[in-house]
């Protein structure tokens, strides 16, 4: 039996953390409630920030020392249900860095359970600190871009 990382990994320059449907999870219908699709996808998220950020830690303190009292904050969200996932499905949850500015990153998320597109989401995050957008601290930032040049050179023609 082959163990999955507790957060994920990095697969092509997206981000794959599987999760596992619980009874919680779902509504009185049996299906996953909504708003929980937005709880894997943070986790998601997050899980991808701390394994291109090394050491969350020590990402955390040099960015408190840049620009205290920083956050990300999730600034516009799109998403669409496409599919519903029931209990004790498993889902890859895929993170994966669409475009990377200096204050701001849209990542393109999808949920899937196999090969099926069940939840697809564009997030745009932006870097805040003292109420105001501030640049993503340059090594965050660099990960998030090599990510992303990862995915253009998979994804163009051969």
């Amino acid at each position: 039996m082959t163990a999955i990382p507790l957060d994920g990994e990095i697969r092509d320059g997206r981000h794959v953390l599987v999760v596992r449907v619980y009874y919680e999870d779902t509504d009185f219908t049996g299906i996953v409630y909504h708003a929980n699709y937005l709880r894997y996808m943070e986790r998601g998220r997050t899980n991808y920030l701390r394994l291109i950020g090394a050491d969350h830690r020590a990402l955390f303190e040099a960015a408190e020392k840049e620009a205290p009292g920083f956050a990300f904050v999730v600034r516009a969200m799109n998403i669409d249900f496409l599919k519903p996932a029931r209990m004790d499905d498993v889902l890859d949850i895929v993170t994966e860095p669409e475009d990377v500015k200096g204050a701001s990153v849209t990542l393109r998320q999808k949920v899937m359970r196999g090969d099926e597109l069940l939840v697809s989401a564009s997030v745009r995050v932006a870097f805040i600190s003292a109420g105001r957008a501030r640049p993503i601290p340059k090594p965050l930032r660099l990960a998030m871009k090599a990510d992303q040049d990862v995915l253009r050179v998979s994804e163009s023609p051969a």
